[in-house]
């Protein structure tokens, strides 16, 4: 981490700027697991060889950044499309049926503006295959491991960096099982350069499938990569808080993750990922357990 910072600087947001709940489910609610807290309620984050700080001023009037001085030219635009700050969030929300929906507009209304990340599709990747069975704190804690034992000056390792790294070396992390996936998902990707490039662009489902070719990837864990990676808002991830939000308020005892996602995309439409978000962060909220 860099001991040294710019001048603080405003972020151009499309709408208004979050709340500090909304920048809290933002950075440190699912979507991402490389942003913490520090003093001064700012938060700070690596990407893809960026870093920043991002702290609110006044009441919510302004959302700002700083950075070391030595990434600060480059920090301002990759933190725009990090933070898809040029699409205004009101607009997509507006296009879920919260009309019809009460208890999507209860989510909508406890967390306006809550936008999905545009994070890098490798980093991505392997964030979300950190996740299997975990909780945020742990998938935090094994990607720092990962970024600090064999990335460079704290950012992630490339996947052509982990297929040198035997799966020993991952084990070290505290990833468990998923060590084994990662070491095998890494030394595929090594052999087929551009597999990742063009599978991000290919449409959703086709996308979605090709993922799910990977070692350890399921229908969850792509459509996460999807969702945060690749901006497929038709992406409907379905976790456990997913699955106690779709029996609680929608009727859906007892049916199976890849109905409850198909339910999703078709109830929602095509920013099912977007009303994915409001409910998971709703339910992590007001959960008994």
């Amino acid at each position: 981490m860099s001991s040294t910072w710019s001048p603080w600087r405003d972020l151009p947001l499309a709408g208004p700027p979050p709340s500090s709940t909304v920048l809290a489910e933002l950075l440190d609610g699912g979507q991402a697991f490389r942003w913490r807290r520090e003093a001064g309620n700012a938060w700070h984050g690596q990407w893809a060889g960026n870093e920043a700080r991002l702290r609110l001023t006044g009441e919510g009037a302004c959302l700002q950044w700083s950075a070391p001085p030595t990434l600060a030219m480059a920090t301002g635009p990759a933190l725009e499309r990090y933070l898809d700050a040029g699409r205004d969030p009101r607009a997509l929300a507006d296009a879920l049926p919260w009309r019809s929906d009460a208890h999507l507009s209860r989510c909508m209304a406890a967390y306006p503006g809550l936008r999905i990340l545009r994070q890098p599709f490798g980093e991505t990747l392997l964030g979300f295959m950190c996740s299997s069975a975990k909780r945020i704190t742990q998938i935090k804690q094994m990607v720092a491991l990962l970024a600090a034992r064999h990335g460079l000056q704290g950012s992630l390792p490339t996947w052509d960096g982990l297929a040198r790294v035997p799966e020993a070396g991952l084990r070290a992390c505290k990833l468990g099982f998923r060590a084994r996936h990662i070491h095998q998902t890494a030394r595929f990707l090594a052999a087929h350069p551009g597999w990742l490039e063009a599978t991000e662009a290919l449409p959703y489902g086709e996308a979605r499938a090709r993922l799910c070719l990977l070692p350890g990837i399921g229908e969850k864990i792509a459509d996460c990569v999807l969702l945060y990676g690749g901006g497929r808002l038709e992406s409907f991830p379905v976790d456990i808080w997913i699955i106690k939000a779709m029996a609680r308020h929608y009727g859906l005892q007892g049916w199976k993750p890849a109905q409850i996602a198909h339910f999703g995309r078709v109830h929602f439409g095509p920013c099912a990922g977007l009303a994915q978000q409001y409910l998971f962060a709703w339910e992590r909220a007001h959960s008994e357990g």
